[in-house]
C-alpha cells in the first residue's frame, strides 16, 4: 500500500508511537534499521513494516518525507517496523533490578550485558526510563528482544522475593568486595540511580551490600559499566 500524505491518519498514528504515553496505550513501538528488524523477526513481534524504497519488502510504502517524520535518526533507515510490546515471562534464578535508571544508553548497555552474563530477567522500577525509548532500543542493539524485562513497584516486588533470593545492593562505602560474597541461592542484583544510588527505602531488603574494588582516585563508575562488572563476577561463580 502506498501512502504519500503527511496528514494521512495512519502516518499520524505511527508518529504518536514516538511518545511513551501512546506506546503504553497501544502496546506498540517503533524500531528502525535492518539489524533491529532482523532481531524482532526472530521474536515474531512485528506488526507491519514501512519503507520509502519500493524494492524493499514492506507492508506500506511511504515518501521519503514521511520516513523522515517517523525516524528519530539523522540518516533515515530504509525500513521502520511497528512491533508489539514483549510479553512478560516468569522470573528465573538471576535477576537484575534497576532503581530509577535515567540514561537510555545505560539501560541499553545493561540489557546487553545481562544477556552476556546469563541474567535472563530484568526488573525495572516504575521511575526507570522506558524500555521502548528509541535510544534504549538502539543501545541494546536488538538484545531487548531476547531478554525478559518487567516493570514493577520495587518495594512491593522486593518484599515478595526477599525470602527466595539473595539480594545484593551496591554501596561504595559500606559494601563488601563482590569477590568476597558467597552465593547461596537465587540472586537479585540491584543497581541504583546514576547520581543517587539505590533508594534508602530499598536498602532494608539487602542480604549483602557489595562494591567493586578499584583505584581510590576514582570515586565511582558509570552505572552501566558497574552493572556489567558485577554481573560478570556473578557469572564466573556459576
Amino acid at each position: 500500500m502506498k501512502i504519500e500524505s503527511l496528514s494521512n491518519s495512519r502516518v499520524k498514528e505511527w508518529e504518536k508511537l514516538k511518545t511513551k504515553k501512546y506506546r503504553d496505550e497501544t502496546g506498540l513501538f517503533l524500531i528502525e534499521g535492518e539489524h533491529l528488524i532482523k532481531e524482532a523477526e526472530k521474536k515474531k513481534v512485528i506488526k507491519e513494516i514501512i519503507s520509502y524504497k519500493e524494492q524493499e519488502e514492506a507492508d506500506f510504502y511511504v515518501t521519503e518525507q514521511i520516513m523522515k517524520k517517523l525516524s528519530s535518526q539523522v540518516s533515515i533507515s530504509n525500513r521502520i517496523a511497528i512491533c508489539y510490546k514483549l510479553e512478560e515471562e516468569p522470573l528465573k534464578d538471576k535477576i537484575l533490578i534497576l532503581d530509577n535508571i535515567q540514561d537510555p544508553g545505560n539501560l541499553g548497555t545493561m540489557i546487553r550485558s545481562a544477556l552476556a552474563f546469563d541474567f535472563q530477567d530484568i526488573v525495572i522500577g516504575t521511575d526507570t526510563v522506558d524500555l521502548y525509548n528509541e535510544k534504549v532500543i538502539r543501545a541494546s542493539e536488538g538484545m531487548l528482544f531476547h531478554i525478559n524485562v518487567v516493570r514493577k513497584d520495587l518495594k512491593d516486588f522486593l518484599n515478595k522475593i526477599k525470602n527466595d533470593y539473595q539480594i545484593l545492593i551496591t554501596d561504595v562505602r559500606k559494601g563488601k568486595n563482590i569477590k568476597d560474597i558467597s552465593i547461596q541461592k537465587k540472586v537479585a542484583l540491584i543497581i541504583g540511580n546514576e547520581g543517587n544510588g539505590v533508594k534508602e527505602e530499598l536498602k532494608k531488603y539487602a542480604t549483602s551490600f557489595i562494591k567493586i574494588n578499584m583505584n581510590e582516585s576514582v570515586e565511582s563508575l558509570n552505572a552501566g559499566v558497574a552493572a556489567s562488572i558485577l554481573m560478570y563476577e556473578l557469572y564466573e561463580r556459576k
